[in-house]
């Protein structure tokens, strides 16, 4: 019997499922880095540096160093803190030393100045002694001029004093001087205040209780103001023996009295002038001599008198 030809059947394994593909299947290099980042030497490295450390943590070790330093720290602290205070003693007694060395040198000081000026009253009154026994009907009139006797009468009072605010804009009539332009009085202001109101008639001038005499001089060092070498401290009070309102009167129409005006007008300084019934100034503290020559006795007459002959000049 013929028939179709069979074929065997086929019979159908199950197969087994293959894994899935990674997503960075492709990038097997990166993965290989990432995988190992460290190198083994450096590896090899690290391990060895550990066991040489005792295998301490790293943040112990941090903790350790800190500690030892904080340490080290308030030992140096505490150990200047006893050397401080082993010297405090010995810098104190030197300071207390010093200060009595300063307080001996400034009595010491004080007391020369006492005799200095002690000194200078016996000459002035030994002066004033032989103004009045050699200078003749003349005496009384040279001893006024050269200040070495007492003046009162009338005259004027005149008061200068700096600016409230002394930092005014350049300009004005202290321009062509070496002082800067502001409202702070200077010694040549003094100096043109002082010659007007000798020029207007004063007799006897003194500043803050200073006489002046013809060999005054008012000068300047650093910010203050000097009379025969004295210094003064403002406002400045200027006391002129004259006829009082005449005297006031001719001084504010010189040309001094309008530079004083320019001088309140432009930069605030503070003047006022008065009359006054009587004013007292005192005696120059000291009077400079000049030349004395003895005075040749005329035929017949007794013991020759002695002249003196005082220098006059300006301020």
């Amino acid at each position: 019997m013929c028939g179709m030809p069979q074929h065997p059947p086929v019979r159908s394994t199950p197969s087994t499922p293959s894994p899935p593909r990674r997503p960075d299947a492709s990038m097997s290099l990166l993965n290989n880095v990432m995988d190992h980042s460290l190198d083994a030497g450096y590896a090899e490295a690290a391990a060895r540096r550990e066991a040489e450390d005792g295998g301490l943590p790293r943040t112990l070790r941090a903790k350790l160093g800190l500690a030892a330093g904080l340490v080290l720290a308030a030992l140096v602290v505490t150990v200047g803190a006893a050397e401080a205070r082993i010297d405090a003693p010995v810098v104190a007694k030197e300071r207390e030393e010093l200060i009595d060395r300063i307080d001996a040198e400034t009595s010491s000081a004080d007391a020369l100045e006492r005799t200095v000026d002690k000194l200078r009253d016996e000459v002035g009154a030994r002066q004033r002694e032989a103004l009045r026994d050699h200078g003749g009907d003349q005496g009384e009139l040279v001893g006024l001029l050269a200040g070495s006797t007492e003046v009162e009468g009338p005259g004027v009072k005149l008061v200068v004093d700096d600016a409230r605010s002394a930092d005014e804009s350049a300009g004005g009539p202290r321009e062509s001087t070496n002082f800067s332009d502001t409202g702070r009085v200077r010694d040549r202001d003094m100096q043109q205040i002082v010659n007007g109101l000798w020029e207007s008639g004063a007799e006897a001038i003194s500043i803050n209780g200073q006489r002046l005499t013809a060999l005054s001089a008012i000068r300047a060092a650093g910010e203050a103001i000097l009379v025969d070498n004295k210094p003064l401290v403002p406002p400045y009070t200027v006391l002129a023996v004259g006829d009082g309102d005449g005297l006031s009167t001719a001084f504010q129409d010189s040309a001094d009295g309008r530079y004083l005006r320019s001088l309140r007008d432009n930069f605030g300084v503070r003047t006022s002038i008065s009359d006054q019934d009587s004013v007292r100034l005192p005696a120059a503290p000291s009077l400079i001599v000049r030349t004395a020559e003895p005075k040749a006795a005329a035929p017949g007459k007794g013991d020759p008198a002695a002249s003196a002959d005082t220098g006059k000049g300006t301020s």
